[in-house]
C-alpha cells in the first residue's frame, strides 16, 4: 500500500472481521435486548456492578441479560428502564429494525445528477439506503466520462470516497497529487480536498465511486 510518500507500510488489521457470521440467535429477542441494555449502560458510563446496584438485579443476572442468555421479565425490564432512564421501549427498537437491500440490475441503474455534477460526467447510481442504524450514509455510483466531458479536479464533498478504475485512463487529482488511474486501480480518499479528473488520456472512462458520510442526526 502506497502512501503520500510512495513508500508501502504495512496493512493494519481491520477493527472489524469481514468473516465475522451472526449466530442465528442474533435475531432473538432476547439478545437484542440484551445489546440495548449494555449500549445503554455504556453510554451512561455504568458498570455492570452500577447497574445491579440500581436495580437490585445480581451481578450475574444483569450479565445474563446483556449476553442473551435469559429472558427478562416485563418487571425487570421496567426496573432496567427506570435505571438507565430511557423508555421501556427503546429495549425493542434493534429487533424491530427493518434491514434494508437494494437490487440493480445491469442496465438499470438510474442516470442522476449528484449535486455539484459537471456537464458530460455521467452518474449511473447503484443504489440507495436512505436512513439506517449504521449512522452512515453510502452512493454508490458508476461514472462514465466521453469526449464531451468537462476536466474539474475541484470537486469538493463531506465524506470519504472510493474510485476504482474499470474501462479508460485518467489523470486524478486530489489536493496537491495527481495519480495516473488505469484499469485496477483504486483511490481512496477525504473527499474534502479539491479533487477530480485533470486529464482524460483514454476514453470511454468508467469509474465506481463510492461517497460516504454521516447521516444528519
Amino acid at each position: 500500500m502506497s502512501t503520500r510518500s510512495g513508500k508501502a507500510e504495512p496493512a493494519r488489521a481491520l477493527s472489524q472481521d469481514p468473516h465475522r457470521v451472526s449466530e442465528p440467535r442474533e435475531k432473538v429477542l432476547e439478545v437484542a435486548i440484551g445489546r440495548a441494555v449494555r449500549n445503554f449502560r455504556h453510554q451512561k458510563g455504568m458498570t455492570v456492578a452500577d447497574l445491579s446496584k440500581q436495580t437490585g438485579l445480581s451481578i450475574g443476572m444483569v450479565s445474563k441479560i446483556e449476553n442473551g442468555i435469559t429472558s427478562p421479565s416485563l418487571t425487570t425490564l421496567q426496573v432496567l428502564a427506570h435505571a438507565l432512564s430511557v423508555p421501556l421501549t427503546s429495549f425493542f427498537r434493534r429487533y424491530e429494525e427493518n434491514r434494508q437491500v437494494m437490487h440493480v440490475k445491469s442496465g438499470e441503474a438510474v442516470v442522476t445528477e449528484r449535486a455539484g455534477t459537471r456537464a458530460g460526467h455521467q452518474y449511473s447510481l447503484l443504489g440507495h439506503i436512505g436512513e439506517n442504524a449504521s449512522g452512515v450514509i453510502v452512493e454508490p455510483y458508476l461514472i462514465t466520462l466521453t469526449e464531451e466531458s468537462d476536466i474539474f479536479p475541484t470537486f469538493q464533498h463531506d465524506g470519504i470516497e472510493l474510485l476504482y478504475m474499470l474501462e479508460g485512463e485518467v489523470v486524478y487529482r486530489h489536493g496537491d497529487q495527481t495519480f495516473l488511474m488505469q484499469p485496477g486501480d483504486s483511490l481512496f480518499f477525504d473527499a474534502d480536498a479539491p479533487h477530480g479528473p485533470e486529464a482524460l488520456n483514454k476514453l470511454p472512462a468508467r469509474y465506481l465511486s463510492v461517497i460516504s458520510y454521516p447521516q444528519a442526526s
